[in-house]
Order: C-alpha cells, then sequence, then structure tokens
C-alpha cells in the first residue's frame, strides 16, 4: 500500500515513531512519478537533486527529541506559477521557458519553515488561463480516472498529480475556479481561501484582485493542515489580511447540529447537468441526516457573473502581463530589426493563444472610449454578485452547491469553443468575485466512473465553518476514498 494512502497526522507519527524516514516519503513520490508521469504530465520541472539532499537532513534532524510540526517532511507540488528560488518557474509559458526565479514566494517561504519537502513544479494552464489544462506551451496534463479526459484547469496538475499519488499534497491558484474545478474533475478536495487570507507575493499575477493560492489534498483534515501553514498577513502584500490565522483543525468536530444551508436554485438551473445535480441533492441528504436544514435561495445576480469575471479579469491580465516584453527576463526574439518589432514579436512568439485573446479582450475593456461601457460597468456588477452574497450569509452559515455543472470532458472536445470552455467555470466564478472562501469535495461518480464535486461556500474568514461542513460530509460519505486505476 502506498504511504500517500496515510493521512498527514497518520505519517506524522509513523516519522516519529521511527517506523518510516523522510527519505522514505520522498523516494515513494520519485518511484510513483517514474511510474506513472509519461501518462499524467504533471510536472514540468522535477527537483529530486535537492529533494533527496533535504530528505537526509530532515532524517537527522528525526533524532532529536524535539516535536516536529505536523508537515514535517511531507512531500509537496507547487503550481508552476508561484515562484520557487533556483527552481525554474515558466507558468507553463514558452515566455518564461528558462526563468529561474532569485527569491521565493512567501508560501514558499512558510512552507520551507513547515520543513515540507518540494518534489516540483506543477503544469498547469499558461499564465492560469484556461479551465481543462490544455493551453500548458509544453504538454497536456491527463486526468488519473480516464486518460481520454481533461483534469481541469488551471490547476490541472495540481489536482492530477494528488490523485495519482504522486504527492501527497500540493498548492494551486484560483482566479476564477483554478483550484475547485480541477479537484473536482479528479475526485480530489481543492480548496480557495477567502481573499487576502494567503499572501499573493511571489505567485505570477493573472488578475490581482481575483488571485488566490489555496491546497490541494486527499482528505479535509489534509486540507485544513495545510491551510494553517501558508496562512497569515504578510508585509509583502498589501492585501493580506492582518487576521490571526485559527487552528482549521479544531472545526473538524463532525458536528453540524443546527446548521442552516442556503441552496441557490441558479447552481441547481439551466446549464446544469442531472448527474451534477442529482449528487448534490444526494449530499444534502446526507447533511440533513447529520442534523443540517437546507433551504432554496436566489443569487439574482450569478447570471452575470461569467461576463463580469472575463471583463474584470483580462482587464487585470491586460495590465500584469504587459511586464513581459522581452526586455528584462524570459524569452526575447532573435528575429527583431528594432525595439517596437521586438516587443512586438517577443510576444507574439512568446505568448500561446488564450493569453493573447485575454489580453487582447482586456486591453479593448480598458481602452478611451470603452472603460465606462465595460470595465466600469463590470467592477458595478461585481458589487451586486458581492452583496447578493452578504445578504444570503445573514440568514444561513453555508451556500451549497454542485463544483462544476458536468464532470471532466474529454481532451479537444472544447478547445475550438472558447465560450463554451468559459461556462465550465460558471458554478465557481461568483466565490472569486464575491472574495469568499469555497471547497470542493468529492461528492459521487459520472455513470462514465468520473469524479462529481460538492463546492461549500462560506462567509468571508469562516474556513472554519467551510471546513467543518465539508468534514462531516466526508466521514459520512466514502467518495474520498476512492483511487484511480492507473
Amino acid at each position: 500500500m502506498s504511504l500517500f494512502n496515510h493521512r498527514v497526522a497518520e505519517l506524522h507519527n509513523l516519522l516519529h515513531k521511527k517506523e518510516i524516514s523522510v527519505s522514505d516519503l520522498v523516494d515513494e513520490s520519485f518511484k510513483r512519478i517514474g511510474q506513472v508521469e509519461d501518462k499524467i504530465q504533471a510536472f514540468l520541472t522535477l527537483n529530486e537533486e535537492n529533494a533527496r539532499e533535504q530528505a537526509k537532513k530532515l532524517d537527522e534532524k528525526l533524532d532529536g527529541n524535539d516535536e516536529k510540526g505536523i508537515l514535517f517532511g511531507m512531500p509537496i507540488g507547487i503550481k508552476d506559477n508561484i515562484v520557487t528560488k533556483n527552481l525554474r518557474t515558466t507558468c507553463a509559458s514558452k515566455i518564461l521557458e528558462n526563468f529561474d526565479p532569485i527569491y521565493d514566494a512567501t508560501v514558499v517561504q512558510k512552507l520551507q519553515k513547515a520543513e515540507t519537502v518540494t518534489i516540483g513544479k506543477l503544469n498547469m494552464d499558461e499564465f492560469a488561463m484556461g479551465s481543462s489544462n490544455e493551453n500548458s506551451a509544453y504538454k497536456n496534463v491527463r486526468n488519473p480516472w480516464n486518460l481520454d479526459y481533461v483534469p481541469g484547469g488551471s490547476s490541472g496538475g495540481s489536482a492530477a498529480s494528488v490523485a495519482a499519488g504522486e504527492v501527497l499534497f500540493s498548492l494551486g491558484s484560483d482566479t476564477g475556479g483554478s483550484i475547485r474545478q480541477p479537484a473536482a474533475y479528479c475526485g480530489v478536495v481543492g480548496l480557495k481561501p477567502t481573499y487576502g487570507r494567503v499572501s499573493r507575493f511571489g505567485l505570477v499575477a493573472f488578475a490581482s484582485s481575483l488571485d488566490q493560492i489555496g491546497p490541494i489534498t486527499r482528505t479535509v483534515e489534509d486540507n485544513a493542515y495545510l491551510l494553517e501553514a501558508i496562512s497569515g498577513v504578510d508585509p509583502l502584500d498589501g492585501t493580506s489580511a492582518n487576521l490571526p490565522v485559527p487552528k482549521f483543525t479544531d472545526a473538524l468536530t463532525g458536528d453540524i447540529k443546527g446548521l442552516r444551508i442556503a441552496v441557490p436554485k441558479e447552481y441547481l438551473g439551466e446549464g446544469v447537468g442531472e448527474e451534477a445535480k442529482n449528487a448534490v441533492l444526494e449530499a444534502l441528504k446526507v447533511l440533513e441526516g447529520l442534523g443540517a436544514t437546507w433551504e432554496e435561495v436566489s443569487l439574482p445576480h450569478s447570471k452575470y457573473a461569467l461576463a463580469t469575471y472575463y471583463l474584470l479579469s483580462s482587464s487585470e491580465a491586460s495590465a500584469n502581463l504587459a511586464r513581459f516584453d522581452g526586455v528584462r527576463y524570459g524569452y526575447r526574439t532573435p528575429n527583431a530589426k528594432n525595439l517596437i518589432d521586438m516587443y512586438k514579436k517577443t510576444r507574439s512568439e512568446g505568448f500561446g493563444d488564450e493569453v493573447k485573446r485575454r489580453i487582447m479582450l482586456g486591453t479593448f475593456a480598458l481602452s478611451s472610449g470603452y472603460y465606462d461601457a465595460y470595465y466600469k460597468k463590470a467592477q458595478q456588477v461585481r458589487t451586486l454578485i458581492k452583496k447578493d452574497f452578504e445578504d444570503v450569509f445573514q440568514n444561513y452559515d453555508v451556500i451549497i452547491g454542485p463544483t462544476t455543472p458536468t464532470p471532466a470532458f474529454k481532451i479537444g472536445e472544447k478547445t475550438s469553443d472558447p465560450l463554451t470552455m468559459y461556462a465550465n467555470d460558471i458554478l465557481t466564478i461568483p466565490v472569486n468575485l464575491a472574495g469568499v472562501p469555497g471547497i470542493s469535495v468529492p461528492c459521487g461518480f459520472s455513470a462514465e466512473g468520473l469524479p462529481l464535486g460538492l463546492q461549500i461556500i462560506g462567509k468571508h474568514f469562516d474556513e472554519s465553518t467551510v471546513y467543518r461542513v465539508a468534514h462531516a460530509f466526508e466521514q459520512a460519505t466514502d467518495h474520498h476514498t476512492k483511487k484511480p486505476q492507473l
């Protein structure tokens, strides 16, 4: 049996009893990568030499009598848009194909403090733009449950590597559902924290007012441990919240008696497949059996979320990606005749189609004469979407619905139709626009045997309640125990 079938707390105990070593855990990771990576293609860069060296040092520390942190020695994968000192960070783009950062992101520093071991950098949609992981400049990640299907995006490598047992857990980033959607497609647990809960310093920006780093794990308990480690105020990120970090694992009591659940009719309406709908209704029965109550509510401005999101995120992307111009770092065209030519050719040769599409859309929305009609209007609608959530949360503890309208789709099935592809994020995007936390947990399987996800959304900075509900549901079901047969 793989060591990674154990929870973090169990592995922690085995380490302390000297029944296993950190080197064993790291060996397990690279052995599994050797077995399945050619099928899954979740990693862009492996950190093998450093990881094994670090494991030896941590094993020496194990001989001391002091109590180690819960994440001590645990192998982790990092999405390739989170910078890692001297470890290549490409954002899955040709424009950064040789970029070796000179500093670590704040979350990476926090993981080093917790003494985790970085196994490598995980494949993704280029600059986190996509819902299927088909926009990577290097290779497509495949869904471990069925290699013909997408793993979801943009954190497809982060979710697939955990589902395939290559790492114990991973970090992803979520701008419009990019942690929760691949977590749902790959049958794992993925949390987007409240905006500001986790520092964004060192996350290569796509849309700065929406981006958030979060954990992808096998279980809710492991997820809570990882969020505890990476949360907290950061002087290097002016948008990080100066609030104490709760002990999220204290919320995992299994007790949800009297909990009030809101189920938006928009999340079970048009466009949501029968399988996703039925899985959520079954999940609500389980939660009712545990003592919670639920009622149907309305989030009336949800229908505008998709258009609002693509205008705002593309506008921010157009500003953020202006720095990739061939002057300071990254790819530079060898074919330029003058400076303007160098800018144009570097960007046209270095960026993929989806990134170019969003830069153009965003530049248009911000341009003189169109700013008021598009960007400003979208910001006003965003405020209405946020207010919808606030109104519901006055009377309810959590909001529940499907994570995605359907299970994963086949590779290549939707690449020719960007608008259909964008619609896959219809249930996750409102959460980013409102800045609230949301988690996806496995809640069933489709007729083809593909995982389905249940989304639990909480109030600002109330990840504890989100975890409490997710953990109670997980303990009452066995969906999370099933593994893909690779």
